[in-house]
C-alpha cells in the first residue's frame, strides 16, 4: 500500500524526488506498550511543554498593578493621605477600580483563550500496542513512535522509523525552502511539517529538549506587543515621562520653597499638579479593548493567537483568498467520468479504484474517487510518487493481479499534457463552469525517471464539482464594500479558479491569470497583482513571492489558506488566517483561527480591529489633552510663581467627567474606519493643540480671578472660577471626538455636562469637592473664556485635518 499524497495540499518541491518503495518495517512496528508509556511518565520523560495562548493569573496581575505609573500614583496616594482631606485622595481609588477592571477583563480573555486553544490543539497519532491513537501533545512520552501524513506538524524531535515517500519542509527552522525526502534513521526535527508522503518517527527528545520546544512555546504566547498601537503608546508614555520628571521637580520647589503656604496644603495643591500629568487609564483601556475584542471573537469561534493580529487585520488593505477550502467547502463530487482515447471505462474505474484505496489519509478530491469507485482487491501498489504542489500530479505503480503491471499519474491536465493536445479544449469548456478536472494518465516511463510525465498516454477525464460556501460571496462584498482588494490565489487550473470566483461575483473574475506567466521580477510582478484579482495554478513559492510583492508596494497583506501549501505565504503575510480544519502546520503559523471553519468570520475580525484601532485613537486624544495642559499649566505656575491652581480632587473630577467615564464608552463603540499608520503622529498632532489651548484659557481665568477676588475664601473661588474654563474646554473637546454624533454619543455628552451642574448646584457636592462660584461676574468671564477657547480648537482641529488630508 501507499501512503496518498495530498492532491489539494504541497509545498515547493524540486519536480521529482526518488521513488520509495513502502519500508519493509511499515505496519509492523507496534511502538510502545502502556506499560513502558507508564515507566516513561513515572520518570518525568513527558512532552511537558505547556500549550498557552495566554499569559498566566500571576503574569496578568503583576502587569496591571506593577507599572511605573501606579507606582508614581501609589506613593503620591500614600502623601495624600495623610496631609489632605480623603477627597483629595479620590484618585488613588480610581486606580485601584481601574486596575481591578483590568484584571478582570484579561482574565475573561485568557479563559476564552484558552478554552479554545484546547479546540484548536493539534492531536498527533501515536502508535502503542500496535494501535494508532491520537492524543494530546503533552501526552506524548519519550520513545513514541508518532505517525506522520501531509499536513502534519512534527511536534517532538526524532527518528524516521518508516517511510513512504515522506518529505519534510524544514524551512520554519532552517530557512532552507526545499523540502528534505526521509529516509529510515534520519533525524526528525520539532516545528518541521510532512509535505507529501507518510511515515513513522520514534520521539528521542520531549519537552523543552525538543529543537523547537521554545520557539514554539514563546510564539503560541497571548501578547501584546509588537503592534504599532502599543509600541505607539508606549513612545508615549516614555516621552511624558521624561516631561514630567523636570515639571514635578520645578513644581515641587515651587509650592514648598518660594511659597511660604500651609506645609500640607502646598503637598495637596502639588500632587494636584502632578497626577494628572499621568494618563494612567489609557493602558488599561488599550488593554481592556483588546480583552474584549478576543471575547467577542472567541464567541464567533475565532481563535487569536496573538492579540496584535485584530490590529493588524484592521489595518490589510490586500486579502489573499486561496480557493480550496476557503472560497469552497472541504467537500467534493465526482460527477463525471470521461474515458479518453478509447481507453475501457471499466478498467479505468479499477484504476481509479486502486489509486484511492492505496491511501491512508485520503482528501477532498480523493475521497470523492474512493466514494464513486471501490477499490480491486487483487491490485498490489508496487510504488507511490507523492502528489506535491510543484508538480501537480502524483503516481503509483500497480501489480494488475494478472501478472500485468502498470504505472499511473494522476493530477492537472495542463500539466499532463503537452500544449495543444485536442483535450485540453475540452478541458478548458468544463474549468469555464468552475468544474475541476483531475487527468489519469498512464506513463511509459518508471515513476523514479525525472521525466515520467513525458510523453503519457491520456485515459480519463475526473470531473469534480466543488461546494461553494454559501457564505463566501457576502464576505467578498463586504471586503470590496470597505475597500479590501480580495486577491483570489490557487493551484488549481486559472480558468477553474476563474468561474468560482465569478460565481461568487469577485470584480475582475473575467481576467484570470496563470501563475506559470508571471514575471518573476518583483516590481513587474507587483504589477500585475494589482491589475489582476484571480490567479490559477499558483506554486507554493510564488504564493510566497506574491505576498512579498504586494508588501513591496506598501500593501498590508492576509493571507487565507488551510493546507500545507499555504504554509510559507502565511508565515511572510502581515496577518495569516487559517481554517480550524486545516493542517497542523497551517494552524500553527496563523495568528489567527477560525475554528467554525467559516470565511464568513473574516469581517467580524476585520470589524472589532477597526473597533480597537480607531477607538483607541480617539481616547488617547482625549488623554493625551489632559497631560499636555496639566504639563503647561504646571510650566506657567513655575514660571508665574503662583499658587497651583486645584487640588487633587478638582482634577479627580475632571478627569472622571471628561475622560475617564466618555473613554469607557467611546473605546468600546463600534468603529468601521479602516485604521491608518502613524498612529503617534495622529494622536498627538490634535493633543498638542487641545492642551495648549485648554491650559492657556484656564490659566488666563485663574489670572483674572486672582486680580478680582481678594479677602477671606479668595483661593477657593479663583480655583472654582478655573475649574468651570477647564471643564468648559475640555467638554468641548469631548464634543468633537465624540462626532460623529449617534444619540448615544450626544446623551453621553449631555450626561457628563449634567453631572458637573449637579456638582455645583447640589451643597454637599460643593462642599465635598470645594467647588463655588462667587458672584456671576467672574463666572460669566471663565464662561466667555471658554468659548473664544472652544472657537480656537475649532480652528486649530479644522486646520490639522486640511493638513492631514492634503
Amino acid at each position: 500500500m501507499t501512503q496518498r499524497a495530498n492532491i489539494d495540499a504541497g509545498a515547493e518541491l524540486d519536480p521529482v524526488h526518488p521513488v520509495q518503495p513502502p519500508s519493509p518495517a511499515a505496519g509492523r512496528a507496534t511502538g510502545l506498550s502502556t506499560a513502558e508509556v507508564a515507566e516513561r511518565v513515572a520518570r518525568g520523560e513527558v512532552n511537558d511543554v505547556p500549550v498557552r495562548s495566554s499569559r498566566s493569573t500571576a503574569e496578568i496581575v503583576r502587569a496591571n498593578v506593577f507599572t511605573r505609573f501606579n507606582a508614581i500614583i501609589g506613593v503620591l496616594w500614600v502623601i495624600m493621605l495623610f496631609v489632605a482631606p480623603l477627597q483629595d485622595s479620590l484618585f488613588g481609588f480610581v486606580i485601584i477600580a481601574n486596575t481591578g477592571i483590568g484584571i478582570i477583563q484579561e482574565m475573561r480573555a485568557k479563559k476564552t483563550l484558552d478554552g479554545l486553544a484546547v479546540i484548536g490543539e493539534a492531536k498527533p497519532t501515536v502508535r502503542r500496542d500496535g494501535r494508532a491513537a491520537e492524543i494530546s501533545t503533552s501526552e506524548i512520552v519519550l520513545g513514541d513512535l508518532v505517525e506522520l501524513g501531509p499536513g502534519d506538524k512534527v511536534v517532538v524531535d526524532g527518528e524516521v522509523v518508516e517511510t513512504d515517500g515522506l518529505e519534510v519542509d524544514e524551512s520554519l527552522l532552517t530557512g532552507e525552502a526545499d523540502p528534505v525526502l526521509k529516509k529510515p534513521g534520519d533525524r526528525m526535527m520539532s516545528g518541521s511539517f510532512v509535505v507529501a508522503g507518510g511515515g513513522a518517527f520514534t520521539a528521542t527528545k520531549v519537552g523543552r529538549e525538543a529543537y523547537a520546544a521554545q520557539l514554539a512555546e514563546e510564539a503560541s504566547r497571548f501578547t501584546l506587543v509588537h503592534s504599532e498601537l502599543r509600541s505607539g503608546i508606549s513612545m508615549i508614555l516614555k516621552y511624558v515621562t521624561w516631561l514630567m520628571i523636570p515639571t514635578s521637580i520645578g513644581l515641587v520647589i515651587s509650592q514648598l520653597v518660594v511659597k511660604d503656604d500651609n506645609f500640607k496644603q502646598s503637598v495637596a495643591y502639588t500632587v494636584g499638579g502632578i497626577v494628572p500629568m499621568i494618563p494612567e487609564g489609557l493602558v488599561l483601556l488599550t488593554s481592556v479593548a483588546f480583552a474584549i475584542g478576543v471575547i467577542r471573537l472567541g464567541r464567533k469561534q475565532c481563535l487569536v493567537q496573538e492579540l496584535p493580529a485584530i490590529e493588524g487585520l484592521a489595518r490589510v488593505d490586500v486579502v489573499c483568498l486561496d480557493k480550496t477550502g476557503t472560497l469552497t467547502e472541504g467537500g467534493m463530487d465526482v460527477t463525471e467520468l470521461r474515458p479518453l482515447n478509447g481507453t475501457d471505462e471499466a478498467y479505468v474505474r479499477k484504476v481509479l479504484g486502486a489509486l484511492g484505496e492505496s491511501d491512508p489519509r485520503p482528501n477532498a478530491s480523493l475521497q470523492a474517487i474512493i466514494d464513486a469507485y471501490p477499490d480491486s482487491e487483487e491490485w498490489r501498489c508496487t510504488e507511490s510518487l507523492p502528489f506535491s504542489s510543484a508538480r501537480k500530479y502524483s503516481g503509483a505503480a500497480f501489480s494488475e493481479g494478472d501478472g500485468e503491471n502498470s504505472t499511473w499519474l494522476l493530477g492537472a491536465p495542463d500539466v499532463l499534457l503537452p500544449a495543444g493536445d485536442p483535450s485540453l479544449a475540452e478541458i478548458d469548456s468544463l474549468n469555464e463552469q468552475g468544474l475541476r478536472v483531475l487527468l489519469l494518465a498512464r506513463a511509459g516511463r518508471e515513476l523514479d525517471d525525472p521525466r515520467v510525465a513525458t510523453d503519457a498516454r491520456a485515459a480519463a477525464l475526473v470531473v469534480l464539482e466543488q461546494r461553494l460556501r454559501p457564505d463566501a460571496g457576502d464576505t467578498l462584498r463586504y471586503f470590496s464594500e470597505q475597500n479590501v482588494h480580495a486577491k483570489v490565489i490557487s493551484g488549481d487550473n486559472a480558468v477553474s479558479v476563474g468561474a468560482v470566483a465569478g460565481k461568487l461575483g469577485l470584480p475582475g473574475a473575467e481576467n484570470t491569470v496563470d501563475a506559470r506567466q508571471l514575471p518573476t521580477e518583483q516590481s513587474e510582478m507587483a504589477s500585475v497583482l494589482d491589475e489582476n484579482a484571480v490567479f490559477g495554478r499558483v506554486t507554493p513559492q510564488q504564493k510566497r513571492d506574491m505576498v512579498a510583492a504586494l508588501q513591496s508596494r506598501g500593501h498590508t497583506v492576509a493571507m487565507t489558506g488551510d493546507g500545507v501549501n499555504d504554509v510559507l505565504a502565511l508565515k511572510d503575510a502581515d496577518i495569516g488566517v487559517s481554517m480550524g480544519s486545516g493542517s497542523e502546520a497551517t494552524r500553527a503559523v496563523a495568528q489567527i483561527v477560525l475554528l467554525n471553519n467559516s470565511f464568513a468570520t473574516l469581517p467580524s475580525v476585520v470589524a472589532e480591529g477597526r473597533r480597537v484601532i480607531g477607538n483607541i485613537t480617539r481616547v488617547a486624544t482625549l488623554f493625551l489633552v489632559k497631560t499636555v495642559y496639566s504639563v503647561l499649566l504646571a510650566l506657567l505656575v513655575v514660571c508665574t510663581q503662583v499658587e497651583y491652581l486645584f487640588l487633587p480632587r478638582h482634577l479627580t473630577l475632571l478627569s472622571t467627567l471628561t475622560i475617564g467615564i466618555p473613554a469607557f464608552f467611546l473605546a468600546l463603540a463600534p468603529n468601521t474606519e479602516r485604521a491608518k499608520p502613524h498612529f503617534v503622529r495622529r494622536v498627538m498632532r490634535y493633543a498638542i493643540p487641545g492642551g495648549v489651548i485648554a491650559a492657556v484659557t484656564t490659566f488666563a481665568t485663574y489670572l483674572l480671578a486672582r486680580h478680582y477676588y481678594v479677602g477671606d475664601g479668595a483661593r477657593e473661588a479663583e480655583t472654582s472660577a478655573a475649574t468651570l474654563t477647564l471643564f468648559l474646554v475640555s467638554m468641548w473637546v469631548l464634543a468633537i471626538i465624540a462626532r460623529p454624533y449617534t444619540w448615544w454619543r450626544i446623551c453621553l455628552v449631555a450626561a457628563m455636562g449634567v453631572a458637573f451642574l449637579l456638582v455645583l448646584a447640589v451643597p454637599w457636592l460643593q462642599t465635598f469637592f470645594a467647588l463655588k462660584l462667587v458672584g456671576t461676574t467672574l463666572p460669566w468671564a471663565a464662561v466667555g473664556i471658554a468659548a473664544v477657547g472652544a472657537v480656537g480648537l475649532e480652528f486649530a482641529w479644522r486646520w490639522v485635518d486640511r493638513r492631514g488630508a492634503a
